[in-house]
């Protein structure tokens, strides 16, 4: 047998011999089935119920952790002798007495939340300013397409003075712009300072004059506009015996802006046309009488009609009136006959 083997078998029976010792020494016994039993009571005691017995194992490791009993000496059981792994963890868990430093890592310190917090005093700060400084706030603007109007009178009609640059709306205010009978159209475009607002107007054209209390400017569509200079070479319509003027605004009906033009075209000698409610246009023919075309409708046919008329009957009678707002049923009264 080899001696490491009997070695070993050595240090089993006295290991097993030290059990024993402590086990009576604690008043336990061993059987041979490695069970522990009580030890029998003394003479003289009181019989005692008998218990059950516990495992070996258990009883050792309550030896292990209670002092000897019985002993003349208080002093306590000597552990065991821990092997080589509760060597090596204690080893392990044993604090090290070296203090390493520790290093901060700038990037941790800045949280979201701080980030966050962050810009959002950045954004109010930026509003604030946006919100009382004077160079938000719209004082002038760039105006281009000007031609009868002032820039003064655009500005105004515009009403985006003072007002801050966040409460511009550009479609509101080219609508606005659009409401004033001088301007057909208007683009309006709102950026930075400093030119944060710029108007394009594009005015309505003057077709004709008309007379009806005050002087008005009328372009080819019929609105009645305010008259921004003097044109001479423009047709002028009067309206005899008007009860109330003219507002700047009002719409003319179409028909009669292409009569008048129409005549105006074939008459070029004609500036000044007259307009009744009833009888409609007419002009003060040169031969001594009034003629009447009624609506601008059909003036073509009603000029035919009124020349063919009077080549007919000029050498006959003197016209006090010719009415020709029907073509086909013309009439005309008679100042006198001549010979």
């Amino acid at each position: 047998m080899p001696s490491s083997t009997r070695t070993n078998q050595r240090r089993t029976r006295r290991r097993t011999e030290r059990d024993r010792r402590g086990l009576r020494e604690t008043g336990h016994e061993t059987d041979s089935r490695n069970h522990v039993r009580p030890l029998e009571p003394e003479s003289g005691d009181a019989p005692q119920r008998p218990r059950r017995m516990m495992p070996r194992s258990q009883t050792q490791a309550q030896a292990r952790s209670q002092p000897l009993v019985g002993s003349a000496s208080s002093s306590r059981v000597t552990p065991r002798r821990s092997t080589g792994r509760a060597r090596r963890s204690a080893q392990v868990q044993r604090p090290r007495s070296r203090t390493r430093r520790r290093t901060i890592n700038p990037t941790r310190l800045l949280s979201w939340r701080a980030v966050s917090g962050m810009i959002v005093v950045g954004l109010t700060a930026v509003l604030y300013l946006f919100l009382t400084l004077d160079e938000f706030y719209v004082s002038a603007v760039a105006i281009g397409g000007e031609r009868y109007m002032t820039r003064e009178e655009i500005f105004r009609f515009s009403d985006v003075a003072q007002r801050h640059i966040f409460w511009v709306d550009p479609a509101k205010v080219a609508a606005r712009l659009e409401t004033v009978p001088n301007i057909a159209d208007a683009q309006v475009y709102v950026g930075w300072p400093p030119d944060m607002v710029q108007i394009i107007v594009t005015e309505r054209e003057p077709a004709l004059i008309w007379e009806q209390g005050v002087r008005v400017w009328v372009d080819v569509n019929g609105i009645v506009m305010k008259q921004r200079e003097d044109q001479p070479d423009l047709l002028r319509i009067v309206v005899p015996n008007a009860g109330e003027p003219i507002t700047v605004g009002a719409r003319i009906p179409q028909n009669i802006i292409t009569g008048a033009l129409y005549m105006r075209s074939r008459h070029p000698n004609v500036d000044v046309l007259l307009y009744d409610s009833l009888k409609g246009l007419g002009y003060h023919d040169g031969r001594g009488w009034t003629v009447w075309f009624g609506s601008g409708a059909d003036m073509e046919t009603k000029l035919l009609t009124y020349n063919a008329l009077v080549s007919a009957f000029y050498d006959k009678v003197q016209f006090g009136e010719v009415v020709m707002s029907d073509p086909d049923r013309p009439y005309y009264t008679v100042l006198w006959r001549k010979q």
